[in-house]
C-alpha cells in the first residue's frame, strides 16, 4: 500500500477530479449555479469552494504538502458528500449521481493518502509560522 506508483496514482485522481469541477464553478456552469443556491451560498460558496479545491490540489501534488492537501481535500469531500445526502440528493440535475460518485472517490483517496502518511501527522501539527 506504500507503494510509490500507488501514491502518485491516489494523488493525481484526486487532485484531477477537484481540478476538473473547477471549470464548472468557475465559469458559473448552471449545475454549479444549481447547487450553490439550493444550498444558499451561491455565488461566495461557489467561488471559495473552487479556490479551496484548486488549493488542496496544488498541496496534493507537491511531494512535501501531500498530507496537507489530503486533509484538506477530505475536508472538502466530506462537506460535498454531507450536502448531497442531506439536501441535494445524489443525483443532481439528471447527473446520474455522477458527481456524488466523484465527491466519494476523492474523499476515499485523501482519506487512503492521510491513512498512509499517519505518521506525519504529529509533526504536521506542529508546524510553526
Amino acid at each position: 500500500m506504500k507503494s510509490p506508483i500507488f501514491i502518485w496514482i491516489l494523488r493525481i485522481v484526486a487532485a484531477l477530479i477537484m481540478l476538473q469541477t473547477l471549470f464548472f464553478k468557475f465559469t458559473a456552469s448552471a449545475e454549479s449555479v444549481y447547487i450553490f443556491t439550493t444550498l444558499g451560498i451561491e455565488p461566495y460558496g461557489r467561488i471559495s469552494s473552487g479556490i479551496a479545491e484548486l488549493i488542496a490540489s496544488i498541496l496534493l501534488l507537491v511531494n512535501r504538502t501531500r498530507l496537507l492537501g489530503a486533509i484538506m481535500g477530505m475536508g472538502i469531500m466530506a462537506g460535498a458528500i454531507v450536502s448531497h445526502i442531506l439536501v441535494l440528493g445524489l443525483v443532481v440535475m439528471d447527473d446520474g449521481g455522477q458527481l456524488f460518485a466523484y465527491a466519494l472517490i476523492t474523499f476515499i483517496c485523501c482519506a487512503l493518502l492521510t491513512y498512509i502518511n499517519k505518521e506525519k501527522i504529529p509533526a504536521l501539527l506542529k508546524f510553526k509560522i
